[in-house]
């Protein structure tokens, strides 16, 4: 019973561990002099992605590999499916801007990357499969690269972009102190009752990353892209989810295997289809909306719906 209370309190250490680390850094950031512009598209981006990456990070200090990539793996679906059809649901999603179809096609590329990487016999006809430090350092490099063009993209759409207050530097500080230790506490918890749980119910690493810990940790996706589809905001709340999936594989994958090489399951290359499957799926969906690129509302039911049979496909193969 502890494992479970710690496993959830583990939760809410990190959600509320991000959300006063993203208001300390604004705040600080807006000391410094920085623009709305520039601290939506970094540190607000950079916070929901947060707990994938403190997660990951613990994990492969930890040598747990299946744990860190199907986190993130599992979060990439969990984003377009579960979030993405959530989104539509509450509201058909408006995408005004084209920005989003291209950071989608990014979204694919990304996985493409991660597919190729993971499998080195694609690239050199070797046996082994796991993500090297080189492949990390490349990873980084296009994570750079998308940052800069994202950057550029969005200029066109600074009324877009929220405004943000300075508050007391002490208070700052202290926001931004919190909400990292809330950050590692809540990891730590998660990563040990995941485990536990794994255990209990003999269950495999990938199957906890890919379904515990990618829906935990998609939280703040989701109540950024819910937020903004209650507020008719189409292009945010699809810009946020395929944001965090490029995020999720150049930055925290790249990061992740520039520390330690990831050991790669094989298994893990069906969930890698998945996600490109979704993501596709969400282009194709974009692309043929019947007013101005819309995403209706069955196509958001379609989109939850799917993510149950994958939760039920990822039950099955256990």
């Amino acid at each position: 019973m502890l494992t479970y209370i710690l496993l959830i309190l583990g939760f809410v250490f990190l959600i509320k561990g991000v959300e006063l680390l993203i208001d300390g850094s604004t705040s600080l950031a807006k000391r410094f002099g920085l623009s709305d512009l520039v601290i939506g598209l970094t540190i607000v981006a950079f916070g929901t992605s947060a707990p994938e990456l403190v997660i990951n990070l613990i994990s492969n200090f930890r040598n747990l590999a299946d744990l860190t990539l199907g986190n993130i793996i599992g979060a990439n679906i969990a984003n377009i499916l579960l979030i993405g059809g959530l989104a539509a649901l509450i509201a058909p999603i408006q995408i005004r801007g084209k920005a989003v179809s291209k950071e989608i096609v990014l979204g694919l590329l990304a996985l493409i990357a991660l597919l190729l990487f993971a499998n080195d016999f694609f690239l050199n006809n070797s046996l082994e499969t796991y993500i090297s430090r080189w492949d990390g350092l490349f990873l980084i490099i296009l994570f750079s690269v998308f940052l800069y063009y994202t950057f550029g993209l969005s200029k066109a759409d600074v009324k877009d972009i929220p405004e943000y207050t300075a508050q007391k530097l002490d208070v700052s500080l202290a926001y931004v102190i919190l909400g990292i230790g809330g950050l590692i506490v809540g990891s730590k918890w998660i990563i040990d009752g995941a485990l536990t749980i794994a255990i209990d119910l003999n269950f495999s690493q990938g199957l906890i990353g890919l379904t515990l810990l990618a829906v935990g940790t998609s939280l703040p996706e989701l109540a950024t892209s819910l937020i903004a589809a209650f507020k008719k905001k189409g292009d945010l709340a699809i810009g946020n989810i395929v944001g965090s999936t490029v995020f999720n594989i150049f930055g925290i994958i790249g990061l992740s295997a520039l520390i330690r090489p990831l050991p790669f399951n094989n298994l893990l290359n069906t969930d890698i289809i998945i996600a490109l499957g979704a993501t596709v799926l969400l282009f194709w969906f974009v692309l043929t909306g019947k007013k101005e690129r819309d995403i209706e509302r069955w196509e958001g039911l379609a989109l939850f719906c799917l993510y149950l049979v994958y939760l039920s496909f990822l039950i099955w193969r256990g």
